[in-house]
């Protein structure tokens, strides 16, 4: 029987965010919290694992008291059980911090039931950088498999598992020793709508709550600002493309249209030094 734990995050709506104008920061009060999509993704696919092979699922979080609405959208989907670490100690935490906390967690999790599998979602749509999931599987010593697209087989038996990794031009065929880290592509499968009594368990759950006092050997050091050596100068929201030329008429009218526009702007098109 397999035991998975997907990593995942509650994180602010981007699409409805707004940045603050005088700090350079995202406003994270003017968006509501939402699961991460891509662990959303993660949760599924752990899911779809325990279907095929039986099993449990857990998810991990750190956060702050609220995160635990992520955690009940993650029992939603199908999780088992859920903890999350919640504690100052953590705040303003980078990735290299976070993935430190989160590898403390993991260790308590696996004493209660070995882990054979860890999968995280590609990267948060508030960081995007892609860099916890490998970071704990480097502290824990474990094989680390990025953009995952699809699992073939997990063969707890043997110890492997065997997976397609995506490419920019195709995919690669992976095989790997387990325990092992998956950190997943959105299109590895598409999240369904929540059952009844899914829902119904999820308004009811109360996961696992540990403090950093909780958890054990910790350098608090290593957590939150102050185990964080990234420094964020500031942030801002792209500017908006502008301009742009609409085509009309029949479909020969907007081709020749097109080819005096490509031909005005033609030096753009040019590598440096070439010749018009």
């Amino acid at each position: 029987m397999l035991h998975i734990v997907a990593c995942i995050k509650q994180v602010p709506d981007t699409k409805i965010i707004k940045m603050n104008p005088k700090t350079n920061t995202m406003d994270r009060a003017s968006a509501p919290a939402i699961l991460n999509p891509y662990d959303a993704h993660a949760v599924e696919e752990a899911v779809r694992l325990k279907q095929r092979y039986g099993g449990t699922v857990s998810v991990l979080t750190m956060g702050p008291p609220p995160a635990v609405k992520a955690i009940r959208k993650c029992i939603e989907i199908g999780a088992d059980e859920g903890y999350m670490i919640s504690d100052r100690a953590f705040a303003g935490a980078d990735t290299l911090a976070t993935s430190y906390a989160l590898t403390k967690a993991l260790n308590k999790i696996a004493k209660e039931k070995p882990i054979d599998l860890i999968i995280c979602g590609k990267m948060t749509i508030d960081g995007d950088t892609g860099q916890v999931g490998p970071g704990i599987a480097r502290r824990l010593d474990i094989p680390p498999l990025t953009s995952v697209k699809k699992i073939v087989e997990i063969d707890k038996e043997k110890g492997i598992a065997i997976l397609h990794r995506k490419l920019e031009d195709g995919y690669e065929v992976i095989s790997s020793t387990l325990p092992c880290l998956f950190s997943v592509e959105k299109d590895i499968n598409e999240v369904p709508y929540s059952t009844m009594p899914n829902m119904l368990r999820a308004a009811r759950y109360n996961p696992y709550i540990w403090s950093v006092n909780e958890l054990e050997d910790v350098d608090k050091a290593q957590l939150g600002l102050k185990g964080s050596p990234t420094i964020v100068s500031s942030v801002w929201a792209p500017q908006k493309p502008q301009g742009g030329q609409m085509l009309d008429g029949a479909a020969r009218e907007q081709v020749n249209q097109l080819l005096t526009v490509l031909l005005e702007k033609k030096e753009l098109f040019q590598a440096k030094g070439e010749s018009s």
